[in-house]
């Protein structure tokens, strides 16, 4: 009797055991198959985000002298010294960059030009601002419907992003700099947005009111966490502020940098996988690069050379300039001074 009652328990209790584990297993592969082809769909749709452009083969050898580009698109970033030209877009494409001032129509000018010189070893970094109305020889560049552009002199260094696109953009900045832009970096309205709102708004401190009609801002002198919106407005703030030139408007604007900076090192992204996927989202979903730079894993490498930098590692500065002698509104390179700061850069 006791030994039938022992029986009867053991055997379904190990009959019952190996079935739970193979459903347990079967349950775990499966969570295990959705969380691959999730991660998998996730790095697809994030790389199909960025839009790139060739621009060694476009121009050629006719460059400042420079490294050899990587023999293929997997190879690693080199790790010295790097120029890259960011660009900040007016663009008019789709609807959220019309909302947020980009205008109505085609086309995009370069809002915004910084040469960003990364220092050899990643420990220290320079944002170089070039304004936007300094009067510079805008060469010839291949034309986005065909040809070349002719030579103009004493043209706005951002009408030449509206005359031939990104190629002619790091062509200007090689004419004007005499260095070499070793990869490219555009980022529209919408991004920039898209991206401090991912973030979770970011914190500025102004010590003059701001009053701007075109920009649409109103802050008062002091501390202010600002979403997207408004951090683009006063990444764009011109005629509130000061004299109303393109110098007040870039020194907000690096100051908006190294609040970024500040902010990506407090957000706790890598532990935070849903914010790092909003971010990831937000930057690649309005970026434009160059070949090297056109993959999530190109983008990685270098975020991951840049991980030990800070903001306090950041120094940003505006190329020296003048009043243009034919027109007060317009500037031109302060020399010897400019010629100077860009020769640190080589």
């Amino acid at each position: 009797m006791t030994g039938d009652d022992g029986n009867g328990d053991a055997g379904p209790r190990r009959g019952r055991r190996p079935a739970l584990l193979k459903a347990a297993g079967l349950a775990l592969a499966g969570v295990l198959a959705l969380g691959v082809a999730a991660a998998g769909w996730a790095y697809g749709h994030l790389n199909g985000n960025i839009d790139s452009v060739d621009i060694n083969s476009a121009l050629g050898d006719d460059r400042p002298a420079g490294p050899e580009p990587p023999a293929s698109s997997g190879a690693p970033l080199r790790s010295g010294a790097l120029n890259i030209l960011v660009l900040g877009s007016d663009s008019r494409a789709g609807s959220e960059n019309r909302r947020l001032g980009g205008g109505s129509g085609t086309g995009a000018r370069s809002d915004t030009a910084m040469v960003v010189h990364l220092d050899a070893g990643r420990t220290s970094a320079t944002v170089v601002s070039i304004p936007r109305d300094t009067l510079v020889t805008r060469p010839s560049c291949p034309s986005p419907s065909g040809g070349d552009t002719a030579v103009a002199h004493r043209a706005m260094f951002n009408s030449a992003y509206a005359v031939g696109g990104p190629v002619c953009a790091v062509k200007t900045a090689e004419t004007l700099t005499g260095v070499r832009m070793d990869h490219y970096v555009e980022i529209d309205f919408a991004g920039f947005a898209k991206l401090v709102d991912a973030l979770g708004g970011v914190t500025v401190t102004t010590e003059a009111d701001i009053d701007d009609d075109l920009s649409r801002l109103r802050l008062a002198a002091g501390t202010h966490h600002l979403d997207g919106t408004r951090a683009l407005a006063l990444a764009r703030t011109r005629y509130g502020l000061g004299d109303g030139s393109d110098l007040g408007r870039i020194a907000l604007q690096q100051h908006l940098v190294k609040a970024l900076l500040t902010r990506l090192g407090d957000t706790g992204l890598l532990t935070d996988p849903a914010r790092l996927y909003e971010v990831a989202d937000a930057v690649t979903g309005s970026l434009t690069t160059d070949t090297g730079l056109d993959s999530l894993a190109e983008l990685i490498r270098l975020g991951q050379s840049l991980r030990d930098l800070t903001a306090d590692d950041v120094t940003t500065v505006t190329m020296p300039v003048v009043p243009a002698p034919e027109d007060p509104n317009r500037v031109v390179a302060r020399e010897p001074e400019a010629a100077e700061l860009w020769e640190s850069l080589r």
